[in-house]
């Protein structure tokens, strides 16, 4: 396998796994929070469900950009191994980066950020939409490192 290969390879991996361990501490935090409030009151498990997803979108973006660099980029699905020159390899690995590195740091203070909206909702449950707003802010920094990453991909010529 050429060395190309394997740092595109790399870099779509990291995107996938960054942004799905930020995912899943942050889904734990709030899962957690969630857990203390509904053992208190069950009836809020509606009200606390949309806290608790919201920091999972993170894995999903490291999945559309892993996807997007191995399967669409590299045509991985065509049975044809891509011949891609170190260069090639290195430029897709650092446009993976950018989903790669906020998927995983803004998927942990969501969490943080969901897990005490989740607190602010039990005991006001009319304010529910304006921890999931605080949340959704720390999700604009995962959406702009994944726009970031798909630009530089479709910028890179194969």
């Amino acid at each position: 396998m050429e060395l190309g290969l394997v740092f595109a390879l790399l870099g779509a991996a990291i995107a996938v796994f960054c942004c799905g361990i930020g995912s899943s501490i942050g889904v734990g935090l709030a899962g957690q929070a969630a857990n203390g409030v509904l053992s208190e009151d069950p009836d809020k498990f509606g009200s606390m469900l949309l806290l608790v997803a919201l920091p999972g979108t993170q894995g999903v973006y490291g999945f559309v950009a892993g996807f997007w660099a191995g399967i669409i980029k590299l045509n991985l699905l065509g049975g044809v191994i891509p011949q891609i020159t170190t260069a090639q390899g290195l430029s897709i690995l650092a446009a993976c980066l950018p989903i790669a590195i906020t998927g995983l740091v803004s998927g942990i203070h969501q969490g943080k950020v969901c897990a005490a909206g989740i607190g602010v909702a039990a005991k006001q449950p009319q304010a529910t939409m304006r921890s999931l707003i605080y949340g959704g802010l720390v999700e604009t920094y995962a959406i702009l490192g994944l726009v970031i990453t798909l630009l530089l991909l479709n910028g890179i010529k194969i």
